[in-house]
């Protein structure tokens, strides 16, 4: 047991009556669009089809009832976050890091071994 060093993952989503309102894949994929400035960037990014990616905001958007990503210019420009995406994502954002710190100090007081993020 000296050499066990396991590591933590915490996984966390929010649903509806079954159904997606935000989770880890959401975020990521909005993180990335806010990076790269752009879909097509963010799914060339995280190596995912366009099609995908595109589907999975539309179906959040969808059980959300709020737009995540806004068009920004003409056709070649891209997309960029909503305000209430932007602010979303921020939200779930220190959610997780707030149930990351939180799991990773209580496995450090209930385990015998080191835990590792």
């Amino acid at each position: 047991m000296d050499k066990l060093q396991p590591r933590m993952r915490v996984k966390i989503w929010l649903e509806h009556e079954d159904r997606l309102v935000f989770g880890p894949g959401c975020a990521m994929l909005l993180r990335e669009i806010e990076r790269s400035g752009s879909l097509s960037g963010a799914v060339r990014n995280l190596g995912m089809s366009y099609r995908a990616a595109w589907g999975h905001i539309k179906k959040v958007e969808e059980n959300l009832g709020r737009s995540l990503v806004v068009k920004t210019g003409g056709n070649k420009s891209g997309y960029s976050l909503s305000a209430e995406g932007l602010r979303l994502l921020e939200a779930y954002e220190a959610w997780l890091h707030a149930v990351q710190d939180h799991a990773f100090a209580l496995a450090d007081e209930l385990f015998p071994w080191p835990v590792r993020r």
